[in-house]
């Protein structure tokens, strides 16, 4: 098993704090989208821009970040209590409209009516790139629709600087965020992506859990995969970064004797070439088959065993519904 000691050259932040709901009505932070856009720099251009924030060391927010939060009419986030004091430490005194998984359909007009009315609003979330396993996805796509001017502020990524210090493959990789916390979910989750695998998927795996789940899901993912190897990554960008990098099993059975704190992500390695072989010898059928049986539709298993095989996609879901058929 290899592992990296814990790092202690980076100076220590706060946890992240868990989701939480925001602040009611009439306490600090509490926005209503009613307020009044203030005066504008030069260039003041309405829209959305998403901005990356810190996932655990608060030096990581850049200066353009910092800059266009503080030009922004105002910032939509997670968590108020999160948001704000990572603000107060740069000087930024935009107002904060909270935006989270129970709000965000019924806040999207509001905010939609306030960047038609000529306001630039930032998304932030509570740490990382915006919509990764976060909020924002429906107002993006709604934006979208509406065309509004969408920007971006890149940064911080919990996944993608897991899969960079894994020592797995780095491409192609496929970010899944968290797993089902329920068993029986999780498992069946597991079989779609095994069996995704058996039509020709081949990638890096990436997943976010929580720490009281970890030894569980470790265990699921040995059950599901075999000894692949792979990394659980721990307090990234921290005080006590740990990277750990062994076979599933393995790291299943280290940290069910070790329980771990803080925010985890897990990377798991692609088949090996002996499973990709043997994959390569499914016929057409078969790939079909383990693909419906994983729960796609028909129309998305054939599109998946289209792009593992390179078969015309009318050819592979002609043959998917003859197989409907005859089952």
């Amino acid at each position: 098993m290899q592992t990296d000691e814990p790092r202690q050259d980076q100076p220590a932040t706060s946890e992240t704090a868990t989701e939480t709901s925001p602040p009611p009505a009439g306490e600090p932070g509490h926005d209503t989208l009613t307020t009044t856009p203030g005066e504008r720099a030069p260039g003041h251009t309405p829209g959305l821009i998403l901005v990356s924030t810190p996932i655990g060391n608060l030096g990581d927010l850049s200066s353009r970040a910092v800059a266009t939060l503080k030009a922004a009419d105002a910032i939509l986030c997670e968590d108020t209590r999160v948001t704000a004091p990572m603000l107060a430490r740069h000087g930024v005194s935009a107002p904060l409209v909270p935006l989270h998984d129970h709000n965000e359909d019924q806040a999207t007009p509001r905010i939609l009516a306030r960047i038609a009315r000529g306001e630039r609003l930032a998304l932030v979330s509570d740490a990382g790139t915006p919509l990764m396993s976060d909020p924002g996805f429906r107002l993006v796509r709604a934006a979208i629709a509406a065309g509004v001017t969408i920007s971006a502020v890149p940064g911080p990524n919990a996944a993608v600087m897991a899969l960079t210090l894994s020592g797995l493959p780095p491409h192609p990789f496929l970010f899944h965020g968290f797993l089902p916390a329920r068993a029986a979910a999780r498992a069946a989750e597991l079989a779609r992506l095994r069996a995704a695998e058996r039509a020709g998927l081949s990638a890096t795996l990436i997943f976010y859990e929580a720490p009281h789940r970890l030894a569980e899901t470790l265990a699921a993912l040995a059950e599901a995969f075999g000894p692949r190897p792979a990394a659980v990554t721990r307090e990234l960008t921290k005080r006590f970064e740990e990277i750990r990098r062994a076979p599933l099993p393995e790291l299943a059975a280290y940290y069910a004797e070790h329980a771990p704190r803080g925010e985890i992500a897990l990377v798991v390695g692609p088949p090996e070439a002996e499973e990709n072989t043997a994959e390569a010898e499914l016929t057409l059928d078969a790939r079909l088959r383990a693909a419906l049986a994983a729960g796609e539709s028909l129309r998305d298993a054939a599109a998946l065993v289209a792009t593992a095989t390179g078969l015309p996609r009318k050819q592979v879901y002609a043959r998917a519904l003859e197989l409907r058929s005859e089952d």
